[in-house]
């Protein structure tokens, strides 16, 4: 077992109070596990629970994009899992029971025993063992987890992006059944979105362009363009649609928003897409935002599917891994921030633009 006794957490009170704890280091249950945090990526989500923008209504430990190595581990678990102590892992942030519908069809953002509030970095601290986040020392892993073993030679810190990654798989190709051939707009050069670019390419997309707004993401469209992007439009100055009608001749069969508070890329998805073309939409606004600009007869003229996208799932976990280790893709390279738990904060602020200057794409808590 762990040489110390207690795990050091910073657990979310309230909105924008992020206090750090300490809680005992538990023996893991036949059917769980002890894992000792190396690295925890920080996502949008986070900064949206941070403000109380996603309220959950109880303390928690924040967290969900985490990497880290088997400390403790039930029988049960162990044999489930095929997992042991000493592996490093990434741990999916959904659990599945896989036994309900939702499981069954490999749709376990749906389980009815787990489901989205029983998410890793969303669970509260009132609930033993409390270790429930990655933004720790140490997270407890109890039923239901789903692991994926890192391959040798990663670094724990670019592990991380198996969850981004991931999510660019499946937003971008699974969700939309994305083909060969075809021309793709990304909205939102973040690092869901370089991601999404990364898959969609890897499909065998003929143009991909991508977009972004003002100053903020001149250098993120640069480095869309060293991920393969054919096109790249900052939206501030330039009609997205009107720019990729010159590049192509046409518009896209398929749209992939993954932007964040950003409420008028809806219509401009829209007005990017070509007549029977798909729209995936996987960035939030915040309820209430409304959606300059967007057009629904334009959805009827057209005949455009809109589909909302959410979680990821474990082949695209797996095919995250495959795009990190081909080196293929300078993922490594990203402009990343790293900060320990008694800076954490500073991070959230810092990627949600709060701090005053430009964020980086890539921001990870080491504990």
């Amino acid at each position: 077992m762990a040489s110390v006794a207690t795990a050091r957490a910073l657990v979310l009170e309230a909105p924008r109070r992020l206090v750090p704890h300490q809680f005992p280091i538990p023996e893991p249950q036949p059917d769980g596990a002890v894992l000792r945090v190396d690295a925890c990526g920080l996502c949008g989500t986070d900064h949206e629970l941070y403000t109380g923008t996603l309220p959950l209504g109880f303390p928690f430990i924040p967290g969900h994009e985490t990497v880290g190595v088997i400390e403790a581990i039930g029988a049960d678990a162990a044999l489930e899992w095929r997992v042991a102590v000493g592996d490093r892992v990434a741990v999916e942030p959904l659990r599945s029971c896989g036994a309900c519908d939702g499981c069954r069809a490999g749709a376990y953002g749906r389980c009815t025993r787990h489901g989205l509030g029983d998410g890793y970095g969303m669970i509260s601290v009132d609930r033993d063992p409390a270790l429930w986040g990655g933004y720790a020392t140490h997270h407890y892993l109890g039923p239901g987890t789903m692991l994926h073993r890192v391959p040798a030679g990663i670094d724990p810190v670019e592990a991380t992006l198996f969850n981004p990654i991931g999510a660019g798989v499946r937003w971008g190709v699974t969700v939309p059944g994305a083909r060969p051939g075809g021309v793709v707009a990304v909205l939102g050069p973040g690092i869901r979105g370089l991601a999404a670019l990364v898959a969609i390419k890897e499909a065998g997309a003929a143009f991909v362009v991508v977009t972004g707004y003002g100053e903020r993401d001149a250098a993120r469209l640069e480095l869309a363009r060293r991920f393969g992007a054919d096109l790249t439009v900052d939206v501030a100055v330039e009609d997205p649609a009107v720019a990729l009608k010159k590049a192509t001749g046409g518009l896209a069969e398929l749209v992939v928003d993954v932007t964040a508070r950003a409420p008028a890329a809806l219509g401009q998805a829209v007005a990017m897409a070509r007549p029977g073309g798909t729209i995936v939409v996987a960035g939030t606004r915040g309820f209430g935002a409304g959606t300059p600009g967007f057009e629904s007869d334009l959805v009827v003229f057209k005949e455009l599917r809109i589909q909302g996208a959410l979680g990821v799932d474990a082949p695209s976990y797996d095919r995250a891994f495959e795009l990190l280790v081909s080196g293929k893709y300078p993922f490594a390279d990203v402009p990343r921030a790293v900060a320990d738990l008694t800076s954490a904060e500073d991070l959230i602020l810092l990627m949600a633009g709060e701090a005053g200057v430009a964020p980086p794409i890539h921001a990870v808590v080491v504990p």
